[in-house]
């Protein structure tokens, strides 16, 4: 949000991208002082524009953008607004867009525009952005977009100085993505224009990021709810458009200035403490087109690389790797090696498959990158190896012809466990994915009609920065004075870069930046509260009423309301499971599969388990319970059957429900559970899928 809402207009300008011929502009400028500015912005500058440009090219080319990422004016989307001349050209092109497609009965009756909604968020940072704020959603409404303020409240504290950036940009996603679940949104269009996406390559090549970095920003990209309700019940995903990737900065201020729309300029962009505004200042200075013309060409060329990676990547996915339900995968190393697969292309594969086994979402880099790649190469294969929280060996027997890629024993498990209150779900309207994979499906089908094979892709053997930028000088894509400035722009922020003793993170997208946001967690589990176990599972518990005779019963009046009804609360006297009760949820250890074995090996069930229970100091009755002996009995010979089809090292993937005593109760995912009438449910549902959300460039 802009600090003191200084007003600004452009003077002439001029775009590379969209060719028409806008005429001059007359300003007129006059001091206002609205209801909805407090005292200390008296003297802020409003724009009066008696404007003559015709933004009908960039509604025009809008359109068109709009529909290449499959959306027409009837779909429900929602706008990212900081009230900047970038956002508020995003609502002007958004809001003519929606009424040109809607019915003139529509336009003329409805207060609104259907099916779009602005969101505006306050991150709270400074004195005045809560009233900032409200002015620019004035200014929204009056355009007939429906708008909703998100307050961000910083319950951990407010970031850092010299993180301020990344915090805000990632709160800032995790707001839009709450709105957009909140009123059933399932696009989100944000404002980035070709000039973020300039700044954007210069940033991450002083980074030292590769092709696949440089690609910059996608036109389209899938961001997955971090919302543990609807990845419960409803769409897991919202589809993230940049409509305006095409257009200028400069094209900003004109479509406000011929709409005559006010934009707010924040002096912070002025800063030159941020790295952003640095390389924008940069920029600026080169003010040659030849040069802004020849960087888009080489980012578009990253772009159709990226493309071409990421589909072959799809496609080694769909040959060679088998997900299975209990959170591993087998990958078929013939299918592998019988191909020649570009260096590139095989990094980004392996990076997939870490992140989706381990559901980190920092990728593997460097020397320990390079080491995976060799270790899949090697065929067959003959040993074993950790990386990125996984651990890959040999799938069992294979001889060597596929890989097993589980979850490192050794490895700090992902975000333990989130709780979701089954009441929190019950009762909400939540909109389906069906809608989200139509509009991926639709821009995959024109990304895939754009590249045909690797002869098209132009840095594919580019292994650093340096190679591709000298590849794209040698191919015509940049002139010798363009390369050199680049080199130069890219010198002066690596110098800065390492001088600085504290690097500020760089998130590469927004699934990473909403993911970089801290959850609460917690290791224990009531009857019928639904808990997400390490960002793949849903496990949940209760006991039934079809108990055994001999089970204890606690009776109670009806919700203690005194409402005359008798409820009775059962719980097993073997285990001791109350409905009360707290059960401890981790992940599984060789102890829990030696325990199964001791279980079936005992003769007498009661006698085993009235060991257990002494030893654990909760066996506080004698008479034995042998409906239950004999059910866990059975119960450990069934699950041995199950574990024998789970190879050792994947199975500390599984989640285990304990007593807080510490007895082992379930492992829901082989059916085992130590009471008849304990009912458990586990269920395998990652929350980023393998491939991380589909991308496209074009």
């Amino acid at each position: 949000m802009a600090r003191g809402l200084k007003l600004c207009t452009q003077g002439s300008v001029s775009s590379q991208i969209i060719l028409s011929s806008i005429s001059g502009t007359t300003l007129k400028f006059t001091n206002t002082n609205t209801p909805f500015f407090p005292r200390r912005f008296s003297k802020v500058i409003a724009l009066n524009c008696s404007c003559s440009h015709d933004i009908s090219t960039y509604t025009h080319v809008f359109s068109k953008r709009m529909a290449l990422a499959g959306l027409n004016p009837h779909h429900r989307i929602a706008l990212g607004v900081s009230g900047g001349p970038d956002s508020m050209a995003l609502c002007v092109l958004a809001a003519e867009w929606k009424k040109e497609g809607l019915s003139s009965a529509n336009k003329e009756t409805k207060e609104f525009i259907d099916g779009m909604l602005a969101i505006i968020v306050d991150h709270g940072l400074r004195a005045e952005s809560e009233t900032e704020a409200k002015v620019v959603q004035n200014r929204v409404l009056s355009m007939g977009i429906r708008c909703e303020i998100a307050h961000v409240d910083w319950a951990n504290g407010k970031p850092k100085q010299g993180h301020v950036q990344e915090a805000a940009r990632a709160v800032r996603y995790q707001q839009f993505q709450r709105i957009c679940n909140q009123y059933q949104m399932n696009v989100l269009i944000v404002a980035h224009h070709a000039d973020d996406q300039a700044e954007l390559f210069i940033l991450r090549l002083s980074r030292n990021s590769g092709v696949l970095g440089l690609a910059g920003m996608a036109f389209t990209s899938q961001v997955f709810n971090t919302n543990l309700n609807y990845i419960v019940g409803g769409s897991n995903s919202i589809l993230l458009v940049r409509p305006l990737l095409e257009f200028t900065k400069d094209d900003m201020y004109k479509i406000c200035q011929g709409a005559n729309q006010e934009w707010v300029e924040d002096p912070t962009n002025q800063s030159q403490v941020y790295v952003r505004n640095r390389i924008r200042k940069s920029l600026t200075n080169i003010s040659s087109s030849i040069f802004k013309r020849e960087l888009e060409t080489v980012i578009s060329a990253c772009g159709r690389t990226r493309m071409y990676v990421d589909q072959f990547c799809h496609y080694l996915i769909k040959e060679a790797v088998t997900i299975t339900t209990h959170g591993y995968a087998v990958v078929d190393l013939e299918i592998l090696n019988s191909m020649k697969i570009n260096n590139l292309c095989l990094s980004k594969f392996v990076t997939l498959l870490l992140k989706f086994i381990s559901q980190r979402h920092r990728p593997v880099r460097g020397s320990a990158l390079k080491q995976v790649m060799d270790y899949v190469r090697t065929y067959p294969c003959k040993t074993s190896f950790t990386a990125a929280g996984c651990y890959l060996c040999a799938a069992p027997g294979s001889k060597g012809t596929k890989v097993l890629v589980c979850l490192s024993k050794n490895c700090a498990l992902p975000s333990e466990m989130q709780l979701l209150y089954k009441d929190s779900c019950e009762g909400q309207k939540c909109h389906t994915c069906s809608e989200v994979e139509q509009l991926v499906e639709h821009v995959e089908s024109h990304s895939d009609r754009m590249i045909v094979n690797a002869s098209e892709v132009p840095f594919l053997n580019a292994t650093s920065s340096t190679e591709l930028l000298n590849e794209a000088k040698r191919l015509g894509m940049l002139t010798e004075s363009t390369h050199k400035a680049i080199i130069s722009l890219q010198d002066d922020e690596i110098e800065r870069f390492v001088s600085k003793s504290a690097k500020v993170p760089e998130f590469e997208s927004e699934t990473e930046a909403l993911n970089a946001v801290s959850t609460s967690l917690a290791n224990s589990l009531h009857s019928n509260q639904i808990g997400y176990y390490m960002n793949r599972f849903l496990l949940q518990w209760k006991l039934t009423k079809n108990f055994p005779v001999d089970a204890y019963s606690l009776e109670k009046d009806g919700q203690g309301q005194g409402s005359g009804e008798t409820v009775h609360q059962y719980y097993c006297k073997c285990c001791l499971v109350r409905p009360d009760m707290e059960l401890e949820v981790r992940h599984m250890i060789d102890a829990d599969w030696l325990y199964l074995a001791e279980l079936l090996k005992c003769h007498n069930g009661k006698d085993f388990l009235d060991k257990q229970l002494l030893d654990m100091g909760l066996c506080k009755e004698t008479e034995s319970v042998n409906t239950c002996s004999e059910f866990v009995r059975s119960s450990a010979e069934r699950a041995l059957l199950s574990l024998k089809s789970i190879p050792v090292a994947a199975r500390r993937g599984l989640p285990v429900l304990v007593h807080p005593q510490g007895l082992l109760l379930s492992i829901p995912s082989i059916d085992f559970k130590h009471c008849p009438s304990l009912e458990i449910s586990a269920i395998w549902k990652p929350r980023t899928p393998l491939e991380g959300g589909r991308c496209s460039y074009f």
